[in-house]
């Protein structure tokens, strides 16, 4: 029986899915696929029962968001590892899958984040560990390009569904990492994604900013909220100024601090040495797991 389930969530977007399936289909580890349609309107779920009766599928009719869609994919899935792939993305060689399943191969990993190519902006590599040798830890994955253990996901209560759209493994590797886990940088080949043209630029600027502020809310203790709020607060409004972008992001910002206040969101900030080595690991990138064991262990995992 395989280890992996390849999830990928799709809406509108058929054709750059069929590349994204087939490079599944390929993978040496022969991993199953889930595909979760999204409410998609053009007839992605018939081409996949047509072209792909070796595929699990899942739909909505309404649209939920990839956020709540990947969750419910994980519910589905029964296998113990979990791949994410991008609609618009494919795997570029047919051991990815294999190679990544070994790097779990420490009780400390809780995902690895697999290299991966921008192909439209950059020809550099993403994600990949500074040394083939030996466990590094990480800060976060992007999510076109990562495997989780599953019963980790599901126990720490998988992705917060108020994100509804982005920053939500920031917030998933930031609890793992108070949970005793880390996030592995991946050795393999990288993963290519080709950035789609149709996003939506100013939802990821509203949901960006506005989740930035939910994160320093769930997560971050005192006495380091006030000084975290206040400088993401002020990072977040200058990252683009152009001024429809930059009134969207306030939007956005101040959507955060009204479901703060709201309390919408249970607010459960992490110890203070678990925050202040998930600062480190967003400063430096990577760091030997060695370095990072000793404030993992008072926690347990």
């Amino acid at each position: 029986m395989t280890d992996s389930t390849v999830i990928i969530t799709t809406k509108n977007r058929r054709y750059e899915l069929r590349k994204a399936i087939v490079s599944a289909l390929e993978q040496s580890a022969c991993p199953r696929v889930l595909v979760i349609d999204d409410g998609s309107t053009d007839g992605t779920s018939r081409m996949i029962e047509k072209e792909f009766p070796t595929v699990t599928l899942g739909r909505s009719e309404k649209s939920r968001g990839y956020i709540a869609q990947r969750n419910w994919a994980a519910e589905l899935a029964t296998t113990p590892f979990l791949f994410s792939l991008d609609d618009d993305a494919v795997f570029s060689a047919r051991d990815i899958v294999e190679t990544t399943l070994q790097q779990f191969d420490h009780p400390r990993v809780g995902a690895v984040a697999i290299p991966f190519v921008d192909v439209h902006r950059s020809r550099s590599i993403q994600q990949r560990a500074p040394h083939p040798d030996g466990v590094y830890a990480s800060y976060t994955y992007i999510g076109t390009a990562h495997a989780v253990r599953r019963q980790l996901f599901l126990a720490l209560g998988q992705y917060r569904e108020v994100l509804v759209h982005q920053g939500e493994e920031e917030d998933y590797c930031t609890r793992m990492l108070a949970s005793g886990y880390v996030t592995r940088p991946g050795t393999s080949k990288p993963i290519h994604h080709f950035e789609s043209a149709e996003r939506n630029w100013e939802r990821m600027d509203y949901y960006g900013a506005r989740n930035k502020i939910l994160y320093a809310w769930h997560n971050v203790p005192w006495p380091h909220l006030a000084f975290h709020l206040a400088a993401t607060t002020f990072k977040t409004l200058l990252y683009n100024l152009h001024p429809t972008r930059f009134q969207t992001r306030l939007r956005g910002v101040l959507a955060g601090y009204k479901l703060a206040c709201d309390c919408s969101g249970a607010r459960a900030p992490i110890p203070i040495p678990i925050y202040r080595l998930s600062r480190r690991l967003k400063r430096f990138g990577a760091l030997p797991l060695e370095e990072v064991e000793p404030v993992l262990s008072g926690t347990s995992h």
